[in-house]
């Protein structure tokens, strides 16, 4: 009798969630700081360090200062002149060009279900990210930090996305690479897991009969 409440439970599964870094596209922000020492003159560590010392990345994320405004902020911090251009090219080498799931995945998802991306981002990054990987195409709407005004966990951000999604909150089906982003989700009675790998994920979404 539970396998079959389960069973019914995950046939209402009607829009499909999806963060972006860590689970469509890797990166890794070593990568942009090793090429800011040779602007900077800073160990990374170092650049690391200051920028982690502040609230400038979260502000940048929640949409509360601009790109503009971001990289001259950035450059008084590290005590150097940042070319903006330039500096876009380096802050969004932090991705690598493969992604960690399939564009099938998302074709064979959209076919049956709604399919919206839910991320904390900035506009720097987005931007490249959209240009570049093509399997993006597959969403319904993108839900994004620095759009939005509020960061995953806020509850903001899952309300803002449970909107576009036009179902209820046990209709959706999120997966996150973050734990606290996961808890976050479940909090607004979302169906949330974290995302551990492809085969992993293949796993959850049959479980909720989502064919892909």
């Amino acid at each position: 009798m539970a396998e079959a409440l389960s069973w019914n439970c995950h046939l209402m599964i009607k829009t499909v969630i999806f963060d972006l870094g860590g689970v469509i596209v890797p990166f890794d922000f070593d990568r942009a700081y090793t090429q800011m020492e040779l602007i900077c003159g800073l160990p990374s560590v170092e650049i690391r360090r200051r920028i982690g010392a502040t609230d400038i990345a979260m502000r940048l994320e929640s949409g509360q200062v601009g790109s503009h405004d971001f990289v001259s902020e950035l450059g008084r911090m590290l005590d150097c002149e940042i070319e903006y251009s330039n500096f876009c090219q380096l802050w969004t080498s932090i991705f690598f060009p493969h992604t960690l799931i399939p564009e099938s995945l998302l074709e064979a998802i959209r076919k049956r279900h709604r399919l919206l991306l839910l991320s904390n981002t900035n506009s720097i990054h987005f931007e490249m990210i959209r240009d570049s990987y093509p399997l993006l195409q597959h969403f319904h709407h993108y839900v994004l930090s620095y759009e939005v005004g509020a960061m995953k966990p806020s509850p903001r951000i899952y309300q803002e996305a449970l909107r576009h999604a036009q179902c209820d909150p046990g209709e959706c089906f999120f997966t996150d690479d973050i734990p606290a982003y996961v808890e976050g989700a479940r909090r607004e009675g979302i169906d949330a897991v974290q995302f551990e790998g492809l085969e992993q994920l293949r796993g959850e979404l049959l479980q909720r009969g989502i064919e892909t």
